[in-house]
């Protein structure tokens, strides 16, 4: 990693609270131009305007997702930006690149009989592995947690069987979150579990593993997730570890909850963020509308 990005990624996490999954993105899309800098005969440092946009053309002729691209396009202009304001070089190659059109893509969905059927299967594991899948989704479902924020849940957090979850998401902030009765029944079934996987070891995870993080990982958690999907023969192309999130804020408004409070609990800094699940909702509709009304398709 050259001092440039060093640098950039330190004041990212200092300055501005990057939590460390985003830096690890930054730092991935930055070696990604470098190495196409590279091949050109340019260093990052040095690139001009035709070299980033040349760049995001070798992205979108490899078929690179638009909202990648975008993610990528939004990393340089900060890197380049902060290069700027540094005296690393007299302008901002990325100022005149034009960002690429995003489509306002719907989350995918859960009904609430498929999340029931999911919890259900989950109980059919024997130990560990059920209590600990139970506990994982209904705390999942009830609080609507990024999957990093769950898997990386301290057990101080739980261990006098709160009413209420403290977590530190996105740039460091803490929200709080209500925890449902089924919630907690789960987290209770899996803490005595726990305790006798552990032993008179000791762990600071809800839910720890033997690997470097000393807690389950998000891949962990979505390899046990397609397990559990098959099981409640739920299509595994409809299921990640995030579509629960969407689940529960798209439940949640369906029943009448108001969409700022909504936004706190799933931590958005943006209400618009949370707007996307208006759309959802509305979507029922307009295709009910679109297939039964008489002068649909006529124009």
């Amino acid at each position: 990693m050259s001092r440039h990005v060093e640098t950039f990624l330190e004041m990212m996490a200092v300055e501005r609270g990057a939590a460390a999954n985003t830096l690890d993105a930054y730092g991935r899309d930055l070696a990604d131009l470098a190495d196409f800098l590279r091949r050109r005969g340019v260093a990052p440092i040095a690139a001009t305007g035709a070299d980033i946009a040349a760049y995001l053309r070798s992205q979108n002729d490899a078929g690179m997702a638009t909202r990648t691209q975008a993610r990528r396009l939004s990393c340089l202009r900060q890197f380049y930006r902060f290069a700027f304001a540094e005296g690393w070089r007299g302008d901002d190659p990325t100022s005149r690149v034009d960002m690429p059109r995003l489509g306002r893509g719907l989350p995918r969905l859960l009904s609430e009989a498929e999340v029931d059927r999911l919890l259900e299967a989950a109980r059919t594991l024997p130990d560990p592995q059920g209590p600990q899948m139970t506990a994982l989704l209904e705390l999942l479902y009830a609080t609507g947690l990024r999957v990093s924020e769950l898997v990386g849940l301290p057990f101080a957090a739980v261990a006098r069987d709160p009413a209420v979850l403290i977590v530190r998401g996105k740039g460091d902030k803490e929200r709080m979150v209500p925890l449902s009765d089924p919630a907690r029944t789960a987290l209770t079934a899996w803490k005595d579990v726990r305790a006798g996987l552990l032993g008179r070891k000791a762990s600071r995870w809800l839910f720890p593993s033997s690997g470097k993080s000393g807690h389950l990982t998000r891949s962990g958690f979505a390899r046990m997730l397609l397990r559990v999907g098959m099981l409640a023969a739920i299509d595994p192309r409809r299921l990640s570890p995030h579509v629960l999130r969407h689940a529960f804020a798209s439940h949640l408004l369906a029943h009448g909850a108001d969409l700022r409070v909504v936004q706190e609990l799933l931590g958005h800094a943006d209400i618009a963020t949370t707007e996307i699940y208006t759309h959802v909702l509305d979507a029922p509709k307009i295709r009910l509308v679109q297939q039964h009304h008489p002068l649909a398709g006529k124009s």
